[in-house]
């Protein structure tokens, strides 16, 4: 009877044994097994994003007159000269010249001489070509070479002297008229400093 019994236990530990087998939730190598993927993997593609291109800018034109309104010769400019504002028209070689934009000024001396300096802007051509292409009564007389001038020409029609000096697009006439040609002449060569420098600090 005893015989029995120990061989009936024997059988249940087996068939617990047997029925425990399978994965054990305390191993972590069996129980936990990596799923099967449900689905292929997703790709996401990169699309180039080129960067916004911004609009080309156009060069604006300068505005002549502004630039011609700079170059002239201001009260300041003239007062070593004993001058006073005055008024009526310049009488230089380009006078009458095309331009879009010009400007000028006027002066007295106190003997009744004329200081007249015009600013003149050529929009269809350079400055250097316009004085070329002018042509001025009188005789030519020689002025000191002004530096950052691209070209420079000089007068004198009787008692009156003009010297043009051309840079870009503008040219500076300075016409003086006085009682004899050589104070013409001594008067243009001294302004010519300031004039050179109003010109050439133009674009």
């Amino acid at each position: 009877m005893r015989h029995r019994q120990v061989v009936a236990l024997a059988a249940v530990a087996l068939v617990g044994l047997t029925a425990c087998e399978g994965p054990d939730p305390n191993n972590l190598e069996t129980y936990y097994d990596d799923p099967a993927p449900t689905s292929a993997p997703v790709t996401t593609a990169e699309v180039p994003v080129s960067p916004a291109k911004a609009a080309p800018v156009t060069p604006q034109a300068p505005d002549l007159g502004l630039l011609a309104e700079r170059a002239l010769l201001s009260d300041a400019d003239v007062a070593a000269e004993g001058v006073q504002p005055g008024s009526g028209e310049a009488s230089g070689c380009l006078a009458d010249g095309p331009s879009a934009g010009s400007r000028t000024a006027t002066w007295r001396y106190p003997s009744g001489s004329v200081l007249s300096h015009r600013v003149v802007a050529f929009p269809d051509r350079s400055a250097a070509q316009a004085v070329a292409e002018n042509e001025c009564a009188g005789k030519v007389v020689n002025v000191p070479v002004q530096p950052g001038t691209e070209r420079q020409q000089a007068w004198c029609e009787g008692k009156t002297c003009t010297v043009l000096l051309a840079k870009g697009s503008l040219v500076s006439e300075l016409t003086v008229s006085a009682s004899t040609e050589t104070r013409a002449v001594d008067a243009a060569k001294r302004l010519l400093p300031a004039m050179t420098a109003k010109l050439t600090a133009q674009p």
